[in-house]
């Protein structure tokens, strides 16, 4: 719970509600951007993508609600999710065990693992393929890009308190390579230059190959 929102349990599963706005973690809405080849042209999925390796593990490191990650299991990656925030936490944790139920995303959701709890001290001691870092920052927060209904997760989640420490903890992973989710316009994670970037209208990905 924060301020005046509050988890509720509702028919359609575990939702932030403040009474005017609500939101909850759902992954079939995610359905229609995996069929007839869509998935193929996402900006993330090309960047995850490791020449072959088909089912590389990707460790998300600030899964949120778990969207990119699902997107990334639909593509055939194993995805391990870390999320600090108990509420956003559990809201993706409820999205997951319906996914599981479903028998539409099920086969997907079966390659995603939770891990409730705060990735920074985790992932040095992990030897992922890839690590996606999608960390709040401030200038986030006022962008029109950001819905109504998500004001309420961003009530939750802080900025990145220090970028070096999770990019640093990103690299000791020895991953392959590091994807950075960032504003079309953002600045970079940290000030640290990527090796390159794939460019959408409204987000950036930059990758790091150590």
């Amino acid at each position: 719970m924060t301020g005046e929102a509050k988890l509720i349990e509702t028919a359609e599963g575990l939702t932030l509600s403040d009474g005017k706005n609500a939101v909850r973690g759902d992954f079939t809405r995610l359905l229609p951007r995996i069929r007839r080849g869509n998935l193929a042209s996402e900006h993330l999925v090309r960047a995850v993508r490791i020449k072959g390796i088909t089912e590389p593990l990707v460790v998300d490191a600030t899964a949120g609600l778990g969207e990119d990650a699902f997107l990334l299991a639909a593509a055939g990656c194993r995805v391990l999710l870390f999320e600090r925030d108990p509420v956003i936490a559990a809201l993706l944790r409820d999205a997951l065990e319906r996914a599981k139920a479903d028998p539409e995303t099920a086969p997907i959701a079966s390659r995603l693992t939770l891990r409730p709890e705060d990735s920074i001290p985790v992932l040095p001691t992990l030897s992922p393929d890839v690590v996606l870092l999608d960390p709040m920052f401030p200038e986030r927060k006022k962008t029109a890009l950001v819905k109504k209904k998500f004001q309420l997760i961003h009530l939750l989640e802080k900025p990145c308190e220090d970028e070096r420490a999770l990019l640093d903890a990103a690299l000791a992973a020895r991953p392959k390579r590091i994807v950075i989710k960032r504003p079309a316009k953002g600045p970079f994670l940290a000030g640290v230059k990527p090796s390159y970037s794939l460019d959408g209208s409204a987000v950036r990905f930059d990758c790091i190959v150590p």
